[in-house]
């Protein structure tokens, strides 16, 4: 089965086991992402409603792509500017493409190694679990965490005093 997904700006053609090069995607080597803009999918001649179908995709990793040079030059002003660049790529490789696709390609990463975020993850929980500030106890938190301000300096308007 094939689909024609849309990711990055860019459309692309894909079938299981195909490598394909996209504008970078958040997640890092080993995770699976699901492409979820698919515009047309079928099998041979014959296409299937592009809206249940799902692409489900490893990243192989996250890359640079060729350089391109960016060239300016005005004739007779002796003026040349030369820069390069290099857009950043994820490598991805399709695993799956069809109904539930997404449900078939577990991630592989999650299972046996936490992520880099889990210390941020179990502090969320737990001010999740606390209890809720209410009333008093909110505001007094509120000004705790505010910085205070400076009071305003009123120096100018004791000269223009004195000048009179």
């Amino acid at each position: 089965m094939f689909a024609v997904v849309r990711t990055g700006g860019k459309q692309y053609r894909v079938a299981a086991g195909d490598k394909i090069a996209v504008e970078k995607l958040a997640g890092e080597a080993g995770e699976t992402v699901t492409l979820g803009d698919v515009l047309l999918a079928g099998e041979g001649d014959n296409l299937a409603d592009a809206s249940k179908v799902s692409v489900s995709a490893e990243i192989i990793a996250q890359a640079k792509s060729e350089k391109v040079v960016v060239f300016k030059k005005r004739r007779r002003h002796n003026y040349r500017r030369k820069n390069g660049h290099r857009q950043q790529m994820t490598l991805l490789r399709i695993v799956a493409v069809g109904e539930g696709a997404a449900k078939k390609a577990a991630p592989k990463k999650e299972a046996s190694e936490p992520a880099k975020g889990a210390e941020v993850t179990k502090s969320t929980k737990a001010k999740a679990e606390a209890p809720a500030k209410t009333g008093a106890t909110a505001k007094a938190a509120d000004k705790v965490a505010a910085p205070k301000k400076a009071p305003a300096k009123k120096a100018a308007a004791k000269k223009t005093e004195a000048k009179k």
